[in-house]
């Protein structure tokens, strides 16, 4: 190890520990959101040893265990068995440590880069130190740190710049001629492979390496059998792929039935991407924490080229921007690979995929291309006017200042779970999670303390909420915690019913009704006749699935008027298939609670259906 390099190592873990101090903040911060699905609800987390077997199921256990995802989800498991606990500080830690780890190999990929781009080593050290650390600490970044949940895009963008770096380092030795590329080629696929098992989005590395060929790297090699082996195999993987998504991707997606529980269509949603890509980049641009909302909720959908007006406007500067970078790609590469790794990293979330509008997030990998680009036009201006390196610096100085503070204001938001959500509903007076999330920030306090006041200010601000938008979710929890203090009255309950029976079919609604039936099966005084009228009004206006309605019938069974099951049983009968295994036991219980009438109904359904199958 040279000085250089030595040298190189210390201050970038040196950027690391800045960055450490300023995202701190945000640590003391709870979950949100998507994190009690996914982690908090998630029992196979809940790891009491580390046998094969609980790590194995601990790791497969995303979105009911269909396998995505395992790296995260394992980290999740080992978070909670060292803490003894759901305790976020302990999982936001782990996803600060990656994100320090991230910056130090963003640095060590961005010196290779620029070595290879023609900066001599010194220079090539200091600006990846740079670009590393402005990488790290913009306050767009605070989301994907913070979100205990976005741990699975972060760690996966951890391995992708280690994959992009390994890839450097194969290229640059077939650059000067050397034969000792191939461990490089091996990591490439290692940390790919690491990648995947952390999101699905990771298969992009291909276009971040396209990326690299056209702008810096250009195929070269000294030995001509490379170099058109190189051109060769990106021209033909170039072509499947854009085969795959003309002829699979898009025709799968272009339907309806794609975009269940959508309000826009495929056209909308590539139309309403052009402004949230544009978005971003002031974002980028102007790190005014105020603009990072995290929740885009009242989010406009483009209906058309010019509703919003904005639409077409975005459309074009995006273009402009590709044609661009196109027409640069030699004289200014660095520019060039900037802005192709910044829509490269969007390409599968802003395009046809009935995914969420907006998700902070989604920046993650991207604002290193942002931040390549925005840095090599930064040289530029500031060769064009001959800044001084006094000036460079102050300028640099200053931008340092202005980001890194909003970035501690950022964080120190996300540090309070009571400061976030009064911050969100600041920010997004008509949205039911921002209101939803301060409620339960509050509530959450009330489990902790037991202390009345914080109960009280739950249902200050769920009534609130309520006032703001009519949403079944505030009027819902306004009867349970009312119920918890013993105040709950008629007018409550059917405020909640009119509520959940005007308002649109959605999964939120349902969620309502099961918290309802949960709480009630956990002992809290909820009067139970109220909670069957609530699954009455539901199902009325909503189809559910053979699990829901038998979970409704066995809840209705069980606490409220037996014979107001058998409707529900029938319901679960008829949309389970033949042979279903809890339809076979229910009917057999139901024999032996003696409600022979209701099983030989069951029977008979049940007899139909394998009559069907045999015809």
């Amino acid at each position: 190890m040279n000085r250089l390099t030595a040298q190189f190592i210390f201050l970038s873990l040196c950027s690391a520990f800045f960055v450490f101090l300023v995202f701190s903040p945000g640590l003391s911060g709870d979950f949100v959101l998507d994190d009690g699905f996914n982690i908090l609800d998630n029992r196979v987390l809940y790891l009491e040893n580390l046998s094969s077997d609980s790590l194995i199921n601990a790791a497969f256990s995303f979105h009911d265990g269909n396998g995505a995802r395992p790296l995260p989800m394992l980290s999740f498991a080992l978070d909670y068995w060292r803490a003894g606990s759901m305790d976020a500080t302990a999982f936001k830690t782990t996803n600060l440590i990656i994100h320090l780890l991230t910056t130090v190999f963003l640095a060590f990929f961005f010196r290779r880069l620029l070595v290879l781009a023609g900066c001599a080593p010194e220079k090539a050290a200091w600006g990846a130190l740079v670009l590393a650390l402005a990488w790290a600490v913009h306050p767009l970044q605070v989301s994907s740190v913070m979100y205990v949940v976005q741990r699975m895009q972060t760690m996966a963008t951890m391995f992708l710049v280690l994959a992009l770096w390994a890839y450097l380092g194969m290229r640059q030795l077939q650059i000067v001629g050397s034969s000792r590329g191939r461990l490089h080629g091996i990591l490439v696929l290692v940390f790919f492979l690491l990648a995947v098992a952390c999101k699905e989005d990771a298969p992009l590395l291909f276009f971040y390496v396209l990326a690299l060929e056209l702008t810096v790297l250009r195929f070269r090699a000294v030995q001509p059998d490379i170099a058109r082996g190189l051109r060769q195999s990106f021209l033909v993987l170039t072509v499947l792929a854009g085969a795959i998504y003309v002829f699979v991707v898009v025709p799968h997606y272009w339907q309806w039935e794609a975009y269940t529980g959508r309000d826009f269509s495929s056209l909308e949603r590539l139309m309403t991407q052009a402004r949230v890509l544009v978005m971003h980049l002031g974002q980028i641009v102007f790190p005014y924490p105020d603009n990072m909302t995290f929740l885009y909720d009242s989010l406009a959908v483009s209906r058309s080229l010019w509703s919003p007006w904005t639409t077409l406007p975005s459309l074009l500067l995006i273009l402009g921007l590709l044609i661009w970078a196109w027409r640069w790609r030699a004289r200014r590469p660095l520019f060039s690979l900037g802005v192709f790794l910044f829509f490269s990293g969007h390409f599968i979330t802003s395009n046809v995929i009935g995914l969420e509008l907006v998700f902070e997030h989604r920046n993650h990998f991207p604002l290193i291309g942002a931040v390549l680009a925005i840095a090599d036009l930064a040289i530029l201006v500031g060769r064009r006017f001959r800044f001084s390196r006094l000036q460079a610096g102050v300028c640099l100085a200053a931008a340092s200042i202005i980001v890194s503070t909003a970035t501690v204001a950022r964080a120190y938001t996300w540090g309070d779970p009571v400061r976030h959500g009064e911050k969100q509903v600041e920010l997004h007076p008509y949205s039911v999670r921002a209101w939803t999330q301060l409620g339960g920030a509050h509530f959450d306090l009330y489990k902790a303390t037991k202390e009345e006041r914080d109960l009280r200010n739950a249902i200050r601000v769920n009534a609130e909420g309520f006032a703001a938008v009519e949403a079944p979710q505030f009027a819902g929890n306004l009867v349970i915690y009312k119920s918890v203090l013993g105040e709950v009255t008629d007018n409550d309950w059917q405020r909640f019913l009119d509520s959940l029976r005007d308002a649109p079919r959605s999964w939120q609604n349902k969620f309502v009704v099961w918290t309802m039936m949960t709480n009630v099966e956990r002992g809290i005084d909820i009067d139970p006749s109220w909670v069957v009228k609530a699954i009455d009004v539901l199902t009325a206006k909503t189809r559910l699935s053979q699990d829901q309605y038998l979970r409704m019938a066995v809840f209705i069974y069980k606490f409220g008027e037996q014979q107001d099951a058998l409707p529900y049983f029938l319901k679960f009968a008829e949309s389970a298939a033949a042979g279903d295994d809890n339809l076979i036991r229910i009917i057999q219980e139901l024999t032996d609670a003696g409600h022979s009438e209701w099983s030989d109904q069951l029977r008979e359904i049940e007899q139909a259906k394998q009559d069907d199958e045999i015809r």
